[in-house]
């Protein structure tokens, strides 16, 4: 009970998209083994994300009863989620520099780890909030490209970040109208529900177009099977 509460405060589903993406990018570039400890170590940054989302945000939820999140249904206390978050943080760094990603694709993964932490703490109530999503979901594949001494191509750069994005503003929409009223600022909730669609709509399209143009049947081999550092 206490390891799905984990997961759910992680915001689970989320978490494990990224995860599938970050193995999907590793399985290109290197064998298999390294590519699921490259998931893994992934999966690391994005409890600490989930997590301290969760402590940050837990006032209002409790105050807009989202029983939803474990904090606020009382499967984990705020003691217990914030003693995880505290003991995972240096695993989650040290494993991401010393495993396959190496000292530079792990420290680009850790930037992106710290724009979500970021966003959690300051962002979410900026004009600005679009940044930590765009830079964090760029951060991702470069990291990947980076651990074997590549350099990523523009275009996946550019689909990563515009992707982050779309998905910060999908994400907000179904909170939209309790985060203004907490006094949550970010460009989704000032923009509103239907400029947001419109952003959302014109950044797929952008991506699909990105995707389309783009040569993505660029030379991955040879693939890489030794930790890189």
């Amino acid at each position: 009970m206490k390891f799905r509460a984990y997961l759910r405060a992680a915001h689970f589903g989320p978490t494990m998209i990224i995860t599938v993406i970050s193995f999907a990018l590793a399985i290109k570039l290197w064998s298999v083994g390294p590519a699921l400890l490259i998931s893994f170590t992934v999966f690391l940054g994005q409890l600490i994300i989930g997590w301290s989302n969760d402590v940050f945000d837990y006032a209002d939820d409790l105050k807009h009863n989202r029983i939803n999140k474990p904090l606020v249904a009382g499967t984990l206390s705020m003691h217990q989620l914030r003693t995880a978050t505290f003991i995972l943080l240096p695993v989650a760094l040290v494993a991401n520099l010393i495993g396959p990603l190496g000292k530079r694709g792990g420290g680009v993964y850790l930037l992106g780890v710290g724009c979500g932490i970021a966003y959690n703490f300051y962002f979410k109530f900026s004009i600005l909030s679009p940044l930590p999503y765009a830079v964090a979901c760029a951060a991702l594949p470069a990291s990947i490209f980076l651990a074997t001494n590549r350099t990523a191509p523009v275009w996946v750069l550019a689909v990563g970040s515009m992707l982050g994005v779309a998905f910060h503003f999908a994400n907000v929409l179904k909170d939209l109208s309790q985060d203004r009223e907490s006094s949550i600022g970010g460009l989704p909730q000032r923009l509103g529900k239907h400029p947001s669609i419109a952003i959302i709509s014109t950044l797929l399209i952008l991506t699909t177009a990105v995707l389309v143009s783009s040569p993505v049947a660029y030379d991955l081999s040879p693939r890489n099977s030794r930790f890189n550092r």
